[in-house]
């Protein structure tokens, strides 16, 4: 483990220095030393990442790595994790390029290494310039999720930002699903907590309605942006909200009304989730006798008109979902005492309000 450790350390340390002005007295094989130790730290990504003894040990010497720093030129901030070691050739790579005293030399032998005509792959078939792609695929795809945010538009749907937004988001979750140690739910939960809420829920109700029903030839399927890697993606975005009943509410509170009853009309597991939500809300409302309204006992408590639309926006829906949802209503209001008096039962006024608006 020592050697390991020694090896991180001097590592780290080449970070550092990537970005400094001492770099313009590395040589071509300085540079190759230095992506030959990078790529010796993806191998050990790769043997241990499911070894907990060593991932805590090295993720503990990161920590400490981080603190301090390396050769007095600062802290690796990219350099945090144990994830980290299986892109070290990328971010060495990314440091010295951004760096302008890198020498003519050196400079020319990276370029060389990141571009070598079709790419030289590495023992794992995967080429350096294929690591930068998926790299700055992952950076556009947070960078439109955090900077990009809800336009106004009645069709979510249909907006040409939010469906690129979508297709990032899916796209990206098939990668994360793919690698070792992969972790989609990790990986969006991530994303919960940098992005703004709002709009990355409206991201997620238009990716939910990816692909498009439509038929695709069978040589799409395996084809970024393909529908299978599509509903891979979807997949996993439907048992994050299933798994977080947090999130699945506010879901249901921030997503419009018609967006997300296409998106209950394509997964009944979410249209099922969705009325729960809506019928917990629903019971938490009280009729005002002077009002002559149902209002709720607290701020948050959604309010009638709401409650209302989104309830007329599952009844517009075509059968099966509209069919479920009268049905639900029904047997609601038959618990509640079958009444037909208003302002008796929020449901025999839903049921009325729903009936005078068909």
């Amino acid at each position: 483990m020592d050697p390991l450790l020694q090896h991180l350390e001097r590592f780290s340390e080449v970070l550092a220095v990537s970005r400094t002005p001492h770099v313009s007295t590395w040589d071509q094989a300085t540079v190759r030393r230095a992506l030959q130790w990078a790529r010796y730290l993806h191998h050990v990504y790769q043997r241990f990442c499911s070894h907990e003894s060593i991932r805590t040990t090295l993720e503990r010497r990161l920590h400490s790595l981080r603190k301090e720093g390396g050769l007095g030129a600062g802290p690796v901030p990219e350099l945090t994790n144990f994830e980290a070691l299986a892109h070290c050739d990328i971010l060495l790579s990314l440091r010295l390029l951004k760096n302008p005293a890198l020498g003519n030399a050196a400079c020319h032998y990276l370029l060389q290494q990141l571009f070598p005509g079709q790419g030289v792959p590495d023992a794992d078939g995967e080429t350096l310039q294929d690591g930068l792609a998926s790299l700055a695929r992952r950076g556009s795809a947070v960078h439109m999720l955090r900077f990009y945010g809800y336009r106004e538009n009645p069709n979510l749907q249909e907006d040409s930002l939010m469906k690129t937004q979508a297709e990032l988001l899916l796209e990206r979750l098939q990668e994360v699903g793919k690698a070792e140690a992969g972790d989609p739910g990790k990986f969006l939960c991530s994303l919960w907590e940098r992005l703004p809420q709002k709009n990355f829920l409206k991201v997620v109700a238009v990716a939910l309605l990816e692909p498009p029903l439509s038929p695709r030839s069978q040589g799409e399927e395996l084809e970024l942006g393909s529908p299978q890697i599509l509903r891979e993606g979807s997949q996993e975005l439907v048992h994050w909200l299933l798994g977080k009943s947090e999130i699945m509410g506010a879901f249901c509170r921030n997503v419009p009304a018609g967006l997300l009853t296409l998106v209950a009309g394509r997964h009944p597991v979410l249209s099922h989730a969705y009325l729960s939500v809506l019928t917990d809300w629903s019971r938490h409302l009280y009729y005002d006798l002077q009002k002559g309204v149902w209002v709720g006992a607290e701020s948050q408590d959604v309010p009638w008109q709401e409650l209302y639309t989104r309830f007329q926006s599952l009844c517009q829906a075509p059968p099966p979902l509209k069919d479920e949802v009268l049905t639900a209503l029904k047997s609601y209001k038959a618990q509640d005492g079958d009444f037909e008096v208003p302002g008796l039962s929020i449901w025999t006024d839903l049921l009325l309000a729903l009936q005078s608006s068909a």
